[in-house]
């Protein structure tokens, strides 16, 4: 359905719903008056159409957008192209949801309201750089890592109930020469339940093993572009490929979109927020933020607690003060991540300056 208004206006602000098929979007005008509907199919097309559609109501068209990092990937990629400002908008308070009710409609405008009122306000992540291949490398090198722990733990399972001769065979081993010695047990029947038992190990361990070769090659790719991305930030001591795809792939393509390294440390989780009450004046740990980049920087801390010579001098005399583990982790996630959101800035400038070049 699409309804348009004959008067265009000067600017407006677009909201947009998005879903897996179908995108709908509603738009405002300067004082949040209500001016069209329309609904889109999800496609190149679909995205045009939008395109042209807000600029038939307004001269100039700001999107509130849904789901940027998901089913609204493609049409906020799209739109960025064009040049318009794109916003991320959450989904809306729940409270409102319940007094206001909810449908498509009513949500794509509550989108155009936030960006309206000011209350969304971050530019989400470009996702069609380094950034976005290291992202997609990461998951492909999560999943197998859970599937080959998953295969670990059958093959144990199996283990346990297999018959005696088997468990007084392997029972004692580690788990190298445990899947070296299961990925090499004969098999040539399927007559009696040990048959069963060592064919299941076998495909268990080669499974394992295999699934280990893999991981092997994603960490070499994540290494090369984790270099690539930012090269300064994976010559810092306690970084690792690993932790600098994760902290890359908070900060995105586009690290700039971050205003501060203050919103870069809550981004991670690693920022304290004013917990205080009448006479009592303290802080608490923010528990939001982006779990995995949180526990980069907590593998990054330690890792420097144990090689790097600062931290380790801080360390002792932050201890000295009477200052437990737990809260030394803490300041020191902060710091790091404040270090690492300057890494990433000047990777970043230098990354645009080069291509200045190249391009000139």
């Amino acid at each position: 359905m699409t309804s348009i208004s004959h008067v265009r206006a000067a600017r407006i602000t677009v909201g947009v719903d998005t879903h897996k098929h179908t995108h709908v979007a509603v738009a405002l005008n300067e004082i949040s008056g209500r001016l069209a509907e329309t609904t889109i199919e999800v496609s190149s097309d679909g995205y045009r159409r939008l395109e042209q559609w807000a600029l038939a109501l307004g001269i100039r068209a700001d999107f509130g957008i849904e789901g940027t990092g998901s089913y609204g990937a493609g049409l906020a990629s799209h739109l960025r192209r064009a040049g318009h400002r794109v916003i991320e908008v959450t989904r809306p308070n729940r409270q409102q949801r319940y007094l206001r009710g909810k449908n498509d409609a009513l949500d794509a405008e509550n989108a155009a309201r936030a960006v309206l009122a000011g209350t969304a306000t971050a530019v989400p992540k470009t996702g069609d750089g380094c950034v976005e291949m290291i992202r997609q490398i990461k998951i492909a090198k999560d999943t197998a890592i859970k599937s080959r722990s998953q295969a670990m733990i059958s093959l144990k399972t199996i283990l346990v109930n297999a018959p005696e001769e088997l468990r007084e065979e392997l029972g004692g081993l580690g788990d190298r020469p445990l899947i070296e010695r299961c990925a090499d047990l004969p098999f040539e029947s399927m007559t009696t339940p040990a048959d069963a038992a060592r064919y299941t190990l076998r495909t268990l361990a080669r499974r394992y093993r295999q699934l280990g070769q893999e991981i092997d090659i994603h960490e070499r790719i994540l290494q090369t572009l984790t270099a690539r991305a930012a090269p300064q930030l994976t010559s810092v001591i306690g970084i690792g490929a690993d932790s600098a795809a994760e902290l890359l792939i908070v900060a995105g393509d586009n690290p700039e979109r971050i205003r501060s390294e203050a919103a870069f440390a809550k981004l991670c989780g690693a920022c304290p927020i004013p917990a205080s009450s009448g006479k009592t004046n303290r802080h608490r740990l923010y528990r939001g933020g982006h779990r995995q980049a949180n526990a980069a920087l907590h593998r990054i801390a330690l890792s420097r607690m144990r090689f790097h010579a600062p931290t380790i001098e801080y360390t002792a005399r932050r201890t000295a003060e009477g200052k437990t583990k737990l809260e030394i982790m803490r300041c020191l996630k902060r710091f790091i991540a404040r270090e690492i959101y300057h890494f990433l800035l000047m990777d970043r400038k230098k990354q645009e300056f080069a291509g200045a070049l190249d391009g000139s």
